[in-house]
């Protein structure tokens, strides 16, 4: 294997796993403001209805998470590539 394939195994592997890390507390989150979300829709429909109809905290929270989430998935696509690419430059 030739040095710029196996820099870019390393610096995909690298970014791969940054990724995950840094989506990791983000997803998390993201699940329980969305389980969140449910419950209240329940408890609102049991109550008879929506009192307001605008934006809730947790969904401008939702919002930045999906933000913080697709970025985290961006940067673990390009480790990804540099890992097939340093794969097929071998």
């Amino acid at each position: 294997m030739n040095p710029v394939s196996i820099g870019l195994l390393v610096l995909g592997v690298v970014l791969a796993i940054l990724a995950a890390a840094r989506a990791r507390a983000p997803w998390t989150r993201y699940r329980a403001l969305r389980s969140q979300e449910a419950n209240i829709a329940r408890y609102e429909a049991w109550r008879g209805g929506l009192r307001d109809t605008g934006p809730t905290g947790a969904s401008v929270a939702l919002e930045l998470l999906r933000a913080q989430l697709r970025t985290d998935a961006a940067i673990g696509a390009v480790g990804i590539l540099l890992v097939v690419a340093g794969l097929i430059l071998r």
